[in-house]
């Protein structure tokens, strides 16, 4: 079942444009969006950046105005993007939180937020046939600063049919 609608934190975009692997959003889903504290967090590099360049680059994004963080929200005391992203998603519950940070995604659960990691999105891309290898996309996401948990990294495997290393 393909994804409709994505708000995306720093973190998935940070991984994905690093790796060379962010055609992966667009292919997965038709409407994206970025909080502006996320395309800050991410522009923040500047341009010798390859996240910051490729961000600043794509027309698949949709780069969102911030809104006022909700207090419901805001009681969890996480980071801007964070914060800006389940906020959003809070008020468009038409949206999935994109989001990798343990703490958002305890946040996201407890307000009932529809919520992915990057590992999830590459098991979806996997099953879309957008991809062929959850396993070869993990690897250069990990190269390029995605860190997973063993433990994680086995039940994404196992949900792609792949096998652990």
């Amino acid at each position: 079942m393909p994804i409709e609608r994505l708000a995306v934190n720093a973190s998935p975009l940070i991984a994905l444009f690093r790796s060379g692997q962010a055609e992966i959003l667009p292919a997965l889903c038709p409407h994206l969006v970025v909080p502006d504290a996320v395309w800050c967090e991410v522009t923040a590099g500047g341009h010798e950046d390859t996240a910051a360049s490729g961000l600043a680059e794509v027309d698949w994004l949709i780069h969102l105005a911030d809104e006022p963080v909700g207090p419901v929200v805001q009681a969890w005391d996480l980071g801007a993007g964070e914060s800006a992203v389940l906020s959003y998603v809070h008020t468009h519950q038409e949206y999935m939180a994109v989001l990798d940070d343990t703490a958002a995604r305890r946040c996201a659960r407890a307000l009932n937020l529809r919520v992915i990691g990057t590992g999830g999105l590459l098991v979806m891309a996997k099953r879309e046939g957008i991809i062929p290898s959850v396993t070869d996309v993990l690897e250069r996401l990990k190269t390029a600063g995605l860190w997973l948990t063993p433990k994680i990294e086995r039940v994404l495997l196992k949900s792609a049919h792949e096998k652990f290393k």
